[in-house]
Order: C-alpha cells, then sequence, then structure tokens
C-alpha cells in the first residue's frame, strides 16, 4: 500500500486531538449511563420524531463520554437499490457523535467529519452505532464513531472521525430559518426549547 500524501496526512491530523488536548470530561448533571437522549428537535432529521422519512436515531448515553444509538435502514434510505445511501450512513454517524455533547453540556456544531465505507449495508438492517469523545481543545471537540451490522459485535461498516467546534445560542438564533427558529423558542415547554439547541443542528 502506498503511502499517505501531505494532504491525507493533513486530514487525519485535522481529526486527531492535539498535543495539548484535554481528555473529555462527563458533565455531573450528564444523563447517567443507559439514559435514552430522545430527539434534541422534533424535526432533525437525524432524530426528530416528526420526520416521515428520517432516520429516528435513538441514541443512549454510555459511560463515560461515550454514546450508543440505532438506527434501521428504510426504503426511503436507500442509493443503489436495496443499499444505504452513503450520505445517510454519514448522517448516521454524525448525529451519533453530535450526541456526545449532551454528555459534555455544551452546545456544538459540526466543524469537519470523514468517514469511511467498509462494506455495503443493506435496506432493512439495523445500524449499531458506538461514538466516544476522543479529547477537548478550547472550543474543539474530537470525537470518533463506527457502525456495525449484525448486533453491537458485529463487523463494521462505516466508521467516522469529527471535530465539533462549541457554539453560543446565538449561532442558530442568526443563521436559522426565522419561522422556525420562532416556533422552537415559543414552545411552553422549556426543556424542550432547550434541547432543540444542544446539539448540531
Amino acid at each position: 500500500m502506498s503511502a499517505a500524501t501531505g494532504s491525507d496526512r493533513g486530514v487525519a491530523a485535522a481529526l486527531a486531538p492535539p498535543p495539548d488536548a484535554t481528555p473529555p470530561v462527563r458533565h455531573p448533571e450528564a444523563p447517567a449511563p443507559g439514559t435514552l437522549l430522545g430527539a434534541h428537535y422534533d424535526q432533525c432529521f437525524g432524530c426528530g420524531e416528526d420526520q416521515p422519512h428520517g432516520l429516528h436515531l435513538q441514541a443512549r448515553a454510555g459511560e463515560g463520554v461515550t454514546v450508543t444509538a440505532e438506527f434501521t435502514v428504510r426504503p426511503a434510505h436507500q442509493g443503489a437499490p436495496g443499499l444505504a445511501h452513503g450520505g445517510v450512513l454519514t448522517l448516521a454517524l454524525d448525529e451519533t457523535l453530535g450526541s456526545l455533547n449532551w454528555l459534555l453540556r455544551v452546545i456544538a456544531v459540526t466543524g469537519r467529519l470523514e468517514t469511511d465505507f467498509l462494506r455495503p449495508v443493506p435496506v432493512g438492517a439495523t445500524l449499531h452505532l458506538q461514538a466516544h469523545c476522543t479529547g477537548v481543545a478550547g472550543r474543539k471537540i474530537y470525537g470518533s464513531a463506527v457502525g456495525r451490522i449484525g448486533g453491537p459485535d458485529g463487523p463494521v461498516a462505516v466508521r467516522a472521525d469529527a471535530v465539533f467546534v462549541e457554539v453560543k445560542l446565538e449561532h442558530f438564533t442568526k443563521h436559522g430559518r426565522p419561522q422556525e427558529i420562532n416556533a422552537a423558542l415559543a414552545d411552553p415547554d422549556q426543556v424542550k426549547v432547550a434541547r432543540a439547541f444542544e446539539v448540531n443542528p
């Protein structure tokens, strides 16, 4: 196998915590291990309950700064006939990695994500996802995730490394469409309002 190019090494370095990164620390008020995290926003294509063709991905808090999640590939998620679209698989990894921020209790958005596709994922298969935070450096939060088929210990089908960037609530209110922002903020359930802006859009 040929050596990685300078460009390849640059991508890998950008997604690895720098030497001065600190280990992630689970927030004292983070959901307990085993807790189902639920949707952060009902219209989110990754986890929202009100998206008819969304992934309806359900993440669960793990030990430390880890999460697990599952989603079953439906016909609306296919690219090639009978197989999950690569973009949908990337979305599943991104959504799972974004759920790590719930355990750190920060608002963060995806800054960069690189996905490796190792084997096809057929329609009807359940993707079992595992993600962990690998380090924190200033506003940057680093993480890795894998998706397995055939069970939580099955063969790895996809994997990703990512860096998230911590932001303030104004990131969403400044850049989102006013009707959705206002509707979310006007919800009388203030816990639901807070959750809508907790993880990556």
